[in-house]
């Protein structure tokens, strides 16, 4: 079940915050940035596991920081070669994989709900109707609300479909 809501991510009640970022991404900008803030353990703990296990575009990292809400970072972009910690472009391919990913974290974790922003159409580049299409195709056949921040507003907290009373736009294949 995918929904579009307006919003700041950072207020979402979902189980599970995702996001994107480049292997071995500083977490120095965007949504990166603000979970940092939120969470300082998150960028020792990314370059611990990225130390250990070298992941590359199309895979994903879950954390947990204990305090109920996980953070899954995607590897969605590029790195920069040659330049530590910058992110280069995405690719819809990278993004694929990354949610399929994505997908089996949830099922594997058995997570109730998930929130995601507009992945890799910023410093990523990728055309937004194209990221959402690859939304749909690998999260739509989940059971689990998969909420959709498509238009950022701070301080701004989304009414989000996690109980039968919720509500957000259901999305279709095709809607804009």
């Amino acid at each position: 079940m995918i929904y579009e809501v307006t919003g700041d991510i950072l207020l979402s009640r979902t189980q599970a915050v995702a996001h994107g970022i480049a292997p071995g991404d500083l977490f120095d900008h965007g949504l990166a940035l603000s979970l940092r803030k939120r969470w300082p353990a998150l960028l020792r703990d990314f370059l611990t596991y990225s130390h250990a296990h070298h992941p590359s575009p199309g895979q994903a990292w879950a954390w947990d920081p204990g305090t109920g809400q996980r953070v899954i970072t995607l590897i969605t972009q590029e790195a920069v070669p040659g330049e530590k910690g910058k992110a280069g472009p995405a690719r819809l391919e990278n993004v694929n994989h990354a949610l399929r990913e994505l997908c089996r974290i949830v099922r594997d974790q058995h997570l109730t709900s998930v929130a995601l922003p507009r992945l890799a159409t910023g410093t990523g580049g990728l055309d937004w109707k194209e990221v959402m299409s690859l939304i749909y195709a690998q999260l739509g056949m989940l059971d689990v609300p998969i909420i959709v921040y498509s238009t950022y507003y701070p301080d701004l907290q989304a009414l989000e479909p996690l109980s039968p009373r919720g509500w957000a736009k259901r999305l279709r294949p095709g809607m804009n």
